[in-house]
């Protein structure tokens, strides 16, 4: 009988070239510079090319994983990008800032013993090979519908949804209240985790497929739902949850005092890093805290950092270990030399003419698992003390702005002011109208934005169908 011999696997993911950390420190450029064909290809050879892929089960638009990195272990990078954009537009996006760790990689067989595949980085690959090569293929338009659609929000939800519908032949127009469109893409990720040259030219893409997409323009004060509903045929609602929250403590109306979308919005969009050749300013002097342990807060304390600071300090209240942020972006930024401050909780901000000029906190321990699953944190009675710093950025997530909601009478809402709708459909208490992303979810990923924006935009075109 014939001994089948097990496929040796190299235990660890290829390495991905990088930026050194003290250069990158100090300039937008992005970090990870990408794989080579030669590593991409190594990378692609540990994947088992199961025959019930479990990795497709964490990715939330389905994209063909096994199949996909098979071609790039052939070396037809061609073949590769356009599998993945059978069910994903933004490859590139994904690539970059989706956290596969808790998702496709999550799941993956060669994990189970060693380092999972590396799937967002050859994800990444096959995209940049395409934008490189110039040889992405013309996007297939059906005849038109003659149905019209509103997408309400540029962001990664109301892009896929456009993209979808466009294919589908329905006339698709999104709204958009900032002056460039994107969302969180280009006003809330850095340039050096996305480089927003990526976003333009997946908008490019839309604009080349017929979507019209209106800038300046804010639902709730230009037109309501309600009144969008009288010129459209559907529409989608997908605006994100980019309403700051903050922490209630004394302090927080003082001068140099930021949300984490303020600053980032400033740096991002506005391009506060060029000041003043561009006109948005950011005043952060020389010492500046972030409090909070997400990607966001992460995206701040080393986006701080590049804008010329000599400290940026990251202040959370739990351990490392409870840190919701990407273990990726906890490295880079420990790398890049901001300083974490942890069990470390804020109870003041103090000021000084009107300015910030320290934060006063308390030492915290860590009590049994709360409803989170992470350990409670528990302040140290007498443990205050103080840091001095000329700005601090609160990081401590967003919440639903009510703007959209509001202007539908009979859009209903959570009592947090999420709007309520169908899991699978995105279908609302409007007729005709659909919801997805964050504006329903409350604050989630990239990906799972985009997976709502894809089953909406399949619910709508079968309702167009049906009208």
């Amino acid at each position: 009988m014939t001994e089948v011999k097990k496929k040796k696997i190299i235990p660890n993911k290829t390495p991905i070239p990088e930026q050194p950390a003290n250069i990158r420190r100090s300039n937008f450029s992005e970090v990870a510079l990408g794989y080579t064909e030669a590593d991409a290809r190594l990378e692609a050879s540990r994947c088992l090319a199961c025959k019930q892929p479990k990795c497709v089960e964490g990715c939330p638009v389905n994209v063909p994983i096994r199949d996909f990195i098979g071609f790039i272990n052939k070396g037809d990078f061609s073949g590769a990008i356009n599998k993945i954009k059978e069910q994903n537009f933004l490859p590139a996006v994904c690539g970059r800032v989706c956290p596969q760790e808790d998702q496709c990689e999550k799941n993956c067989v060669v994990g189970k013993k060693n380092e999972p595949v590396g799937i967002g980085r050859l994800e990444r690959f096959a995209a940049d090979w395409e934008r490189t090569q110039g040889t992405a293929k013309k996007i297939t338009v059906k005849n038109p519908t003659g149905k019209k659609v509103a997408i309400v929000g540029s962001g990664p939800s109301g892009l896929t949804a456009a993209f979808d519908l466009a294919k589908e032949g329905h006339k698709v127009t999104i709204f958009e209240a900032l002056h460039q469109a994107g969302g969180v893409l280009v006003y809330g990720i850095p340039e050096f985790r996305l480089p927003k040259s990526i976003v333009a030219k997946e908008i490019e893409t839309l604009k080349e497929m017929g979507v019209e997409i209106a800038l300046n323009s804010v639902i709730g004060k230009l037109f309501t739902v309600d009144e969008l509903m009288k010129d459209f045929d559907a529409c989608y609602i997908g605006t994100g949850a980019g309403l700051p929250k903050f922490m209630g403590i004394p302090g927080e109306n003082l001068n140099g005092v930021y949300s984490a979308n303020e600053f980032l919005t400033r740096a991002n969009l506005m391009k506060a890093f060029s000041f003043p050749e561009y006109d948005t300013p950011i005043r952060t002097g020389k010492r500046l805290a972030v409090v909070g342990g997400g990607n966001v807060a992460m995206d701040s304390a080393r986006t701080a950092l590049r804008l010329g600071l000599e400290e940026s300090m990251i202040i959370y209240r739990r351990s490392l270990a409870e840190m919701p942020a990407r273990a990726e972006e906890v490295h880079h930024a420990k790398e890049e030399g901001v300083r974490f401050e942890m069990l470390t909780n804020p109870i003041r901000i103090i000021g000084k003419d009107g300015w910030v000029n320290a934060i006063e906190c308390e030492r915290m321990e860590l009590g049994e698992p709360d409803a989170s699953g992470r350990r409670k944190p528990v302040r140290i009675k007498g443990s205050e003390f103080q840091i001095a710093v000329d700005a601090v950025i609160i990081a401590v997530g967003t919440s639903a702005n009510p703007l959209v909601p509001q202007s539908a009478a009979d859009l209903k809402t959570t009592k947090w002011g999420y709007i309520i709708a169908d899991e699978q459909t995105g279908l609302t208490s409007m007729k005709g109208v659909y919801a997805g992303g964050d504006i329903v979810t409350g604050s989630a990923t990239v990906i799972l934005a985009m997976g709502a924006g894809r089953k909406a935009a399949s619910a709508i075109s079968q309702y167009l169908a049906a009208k």
